[in-house]
């Protein structure tokens, strides 16, 4: 089976702007940025997506959104907001199939999204 592309990064196969990284968590630059920041967060387990996590997954997935914070933090982005999103299945946009936490920020984002 091939891995994917996440895998390949994590694995350090495949180059990216790595920003973290910890024992569960890597994180990167988006290469096709949507905003002035825009990170992605992933977990090193290869979940293709939130419908595979499961109660067992449930610290990993809080530890993704704690590394999110910690990352918008670094950048200065919690005075005036960000927009945490996980695309979940093609129709939300999931274009890569390794569940990821997308951190956007520096600009003004409109409601409804998309």
């Amino acid at each position: 089976m091939n891995k994917c592309i996440f895998c390949k990064i994590i694995e350090r196969q495949q180059p990216a702007k790595i920003v973290y990284e910890d024992e569960e968590i890597v994180a990167i630059e988006d290469i096709r940025p949507q905003a002035p920041v825009h990170l992605l967060v992933m977990p090193r387990k290869h979940l293709p997506s939130l419908n595979e996590a499961d109660g067992a997954d449930a610290p990993l997935l809080g530890r993704l959104f704690a590394v999110a914070a910690h990352l918008a933090r670094e950048r200065q982005l919690e005075s005036r907001g960000y927009r945490t999103v996980i695309n979940n299945g093609p129709w939300a946009g999931q274009t890569v199939n390794h569940l990821h936490v997308h951190v956007l920020g520096g600009r003004v984002f409109h409601w409804p999204p998309g």
